[in-house]
């Protein structure tokens, strides 16, 4: 199984939440899945530190603390996805960084829970519940 991280972060827009997620590039990617910001670990590299870097190289945004909101399985592909959130800086402008995204934004949570990758809108939940503890 390939094992990858990345990061849910989120803001307040007037009074709604939304939450940063990405679309992959590439013609065969047009009807693909958004997903958060993620991508497999370089060697030495704990999964926090992972989804940082790759959430810095797509979007542009540097992430601030965070907390992990667990992991995801990608059945059909084999993949396991390591999640971390924590709030959007207050100045995040997020923009497509790397060729791996075509785009990059806050989306509404509800808007994202429809975009996102099925699996992956788990994590909405679970951040969800952790705001809820707050």
């Amino acid at each position: 199984m390939t094992e990858s991280a990345g990061t849910l972060l989120y803001r307040r827009n007037g009074g709604q939440l939304e939450v940063l997620i990405v679309h992959p590039s590439g013609r065969y990617n047009r009807g693909a899945p958004w997903s958060i910001p993620k991508g497999k670990t370089e060697p030495g590299e704990d999964f926090e530190t992972t989804a940082r870097r790759e959430t810095e190289e797509e979007t542009g945004v540097s992430a601030g603390s965070l907390h992990s909101i667990g992991s995801v399985d990608l059945a059909r592909s084999r993949k396991r996805i390591h999640g971390f959130a924590g709030p959007a800086p207050e100045d995040a402008e997020p923009r497509c960084a790397s060729w791996e995204v075509d785009r990059a934004q806050f989306l509404a949570l509800d808007r994202a829970r429809l975009l996102l990758h099925p699996a992956q809108a788990t994590f909405l939940d679970r951040l969800l519940a952790t705001l809820d503890q707050d």
